[in-house]
């Protein structure tokens, strides 16, 4: 009698087991298993948020609507975290300025000061490692009960001897599931050509351009740096604008951009002049200004920055300038220049 009532105990044991098994991964995991809605960009996957950060930056390097880009972090408290530890991992310079200009936007100090943390796949792997590992715990959890019921029924067979009938084959609910991961492959953009130019305060004739020229020596367009407009009359020239400009063969117009200084960009006389130029932006430190033609795309990074000092207005002429230009064909590497549609497309999740 003993020893049926110890099978109907290990019976309802392994019963229970193998209900409770079918009812969570065959019914929750694979049948009906559970949607997830609303996530925002912190909730995504490591590489999947990665790709947003940097499509955010490039938006932000084409548009410059810093509001915009702290109305779309609002929800993500130490976005400017994230934001610093791709910073410290990419390779590619120009991305970097880019996503240091995001985390300046969202912080107003950029990545200077901001404590960054190592990266999941270095700690010991991501959101997927985590499922696995809770899998591997549920399933080991399992196995302990199996195994404490058997010795349960072991324990009140006592010394009664071998069992009328031989211990059945139990088997064993095997639930598999498979995890789709989706990597994006970012592929490395090397531009066509890449240039540098330094303005020294009393190098008044200042004026550099640079050809762009794809791999087999085809001639595609200019680009370059000159001075746009000076302050009084006095030698050395007081420079406070650079114009920024793009020339494209296959396109009727020239695109230019006025840099301007922190004092011409906030004279509305002096910003109203130099409007007919280009359209103005505001020069500041890594800040990346987007020139953009028919076939060519040109970012010019401001590397270095430093105003002059005397009897004019504080920060009202520069002292040194360098820009670092970057240029690429649309054609080759920019199948979808429309950084605003990509991005939209994003978002909506």
């Amino acid at each position: 009698m003993e020893s049926n009532q110890g099978r109907y105990i290990l019976v309802g044991v392994i019963a229970f087991i193998v209900g409770w098994a079918i009812g969570l991964f065959l019914f929750g995991w694979l049948i009906w298993p559970v949607e997830y809605t609303g996530a925002k960009p912190q909730d995504l996957a490591d590489s999947a948020q990665q790709t947003y950060l940097v499509a955010m930056a490039d938006l932000y390097a084409y548009q410059g609507n810093q509001e915009r880009m702290q109305q779309t972090f609002a929800d993500w408290p130490d976005a400017d975290q994230a934001i610093c530890n791709l910073y410290n991992e990419t390779a590619d310079p120009d991305e970097a300025l880019r996503l240091n200009a995001l985390a300046q936007a969202l912080n107003g100090n950029g990545c200077a000061n901001v404590a960054t943390t190592p990266d999941a796949t270095e700690s010991g792997g991501g959101r997927g490692n985590a499922s696995y590992i809770a899998l591997i715990c549920g399933l080991l959890a399992i196995l302990a009960v199996v195994v404490v019921a058997i010795l349960v029924v072991w324990q009140r067979r006592g010394s009664s001897g071998p069992p009328d009938e031989p211990a059945s084959s139990y088997g064993t609910l095997e639930a598999q599931t498979s995890y789709a991961q989706e990597a994006t492959a970012e592929q490395q953009v090397i531009p066509l050509a890449r240039f540098q130019t330094t303005y020294s305060r009393g190098h008044d004739t200042y004026d550099e351009s640079f050809s762009i020229e794809n791999a087999d020596g085809d001639f595609l367009g200019e680009c370059g740096v000159g001075l746009s407009e000076s302050l009084g009359a006095d030698e050395p020239k007081s420079v406070t604008a650079f114009e920024v400009w793009l020339f494209d063969k296959n396109d009727i117009r020239t695109v230019t951009k006025v840099v301007m200084s922190d004092h011409a960009f906030f004279d509305e006389a002096l910003k109203a002049k130099l409007a007919p130029k280009g359209e103005p932006v505001l020069a500041r430190p890594n800040e990346t200004i987007v020139l953009e033609t028919a076939t060519l795309i040109v970012n010019a990074s401001i590397t270095e920055l430093e105003y002059g000092t005397g009897a004019l207005p504080p920060q009202s002429f520069f002292e040194r300038f360098t820009v670092e230009l970057s240029a690429w064909n649309k054609e080759g590497d920019f199948d979808q220049p429309d950084v605003q549609e990509r991005v939209d497309d994003m978002l909506d999740f």
